[in-house]
Order: structure tokens, then sequence, then C-alpha cells
């Protein structure tokens, strides 16, 4: 979906990778899910791709949580779009949030990156559509580590 908005390839990355903290350590997300609890896979996440990315990638990734309980506390009709599974998660991640949690969320570097990744997050949970092989990828990922590297 990032690639579909044109957004730029650090945010291209982020949006491949933003659930990658889904595949660490040795948390078993059924069993975390039985137990009513999170599994702060954004923060394992993003602690994982800040290692080999800019912030324009890690960022995003770290947020993209709190930017849905961000969209649901200032829209509405976002909240009655989410899924029963994102609604479930939605409370474990402790809701819609509170006026001083908008503001303070508003005002981090990257919140607008962060709304995007999670809007796309959404639109591709709609069943049937394609997705695009890693291969297609890869170039995105060579070329944004090779920025990371060079800036490092």
């Amino acid at each position: 979906m990032a690639q579909l908005a044109g957004a730029p390839e650090p945010l291209i990355v982020a949006a491949l990778l933003h659930d990658i903290g889904h595949l660490l350590g040795d948390q078993d997300q059924g069993a975390l899910a039985r137990e009513a609890r999170d599994g702060r896979h954004e923060t394992h996440g993003a602690a994982l791709l800040k290692c080999f990315f800019l912030p324009e990638v890690a960022r995003p990734v770290a947020l993209h949580v709190a930017a849905k309980r961000y969209l649901c506390a200032v829209d509405n009709v976002y909240l009655t779009r989410l899924s029963p599974a994102s609604i479930r998660s939605l409370e474990l991640q402790g809701g819609p949030m509170h006026r001083a949690e908008v503001v303070a969320f508003a005002s981090l570097p990257h919140v607008d990156a962060a709304v995007a990744l999670r809007l796309w997050d959404d639109q591709a949970k709609q069943p049937g559509r394609g997705v695009p092989g890693l291969e297609e990828y890869i170039p995105y990922l060579q070329r944004v580590m090779m920025r990371t590297i060079a800036k490092r």
C-alpha cells in the first residue's frame, strides 16, 4: 500500500517490516492473546530495525500501534472500521488515547509516517488483495540500508 501511495523508500521499508517484532523472541502470539497480554511487537521490531536503518524506518514501526490508538481517539469512523481482531488488540494496547496522550503523540517526530503506515496496514488487511513477492522489495531494502550506512 505504501508503494502504491508513492511513499518515500524508507517508509515503504517501514511498512514492509512493521510487524517484524511478532517474529522476534520466544513470544507465542496465540498464548499472548489467550492470556490477554500485548507482546509489544512494535517495540521489539523497532529495536531491531534501528540497528540497520535510520529513524525514518524504525520510528514509524515503533509508533504504529500508538497510531492506531491515536486514530481511534480522533476519528470515530476509523474505530468502526477496525476488524474484530484489531478491536481486541486495541483493548490490550490501552484503548483509544486520552486527550493528553493525543497531544503528546501528535508532537512526536515521524508521527505522520506512523499514521500513514497504520492506515496502509488496515487497507492491506482486506481479503483477496494481491501482494508482490519479497523480491519486489529487495531493491528498496538495499537502497535504504545503503543510505543508512552512508549516514552513519
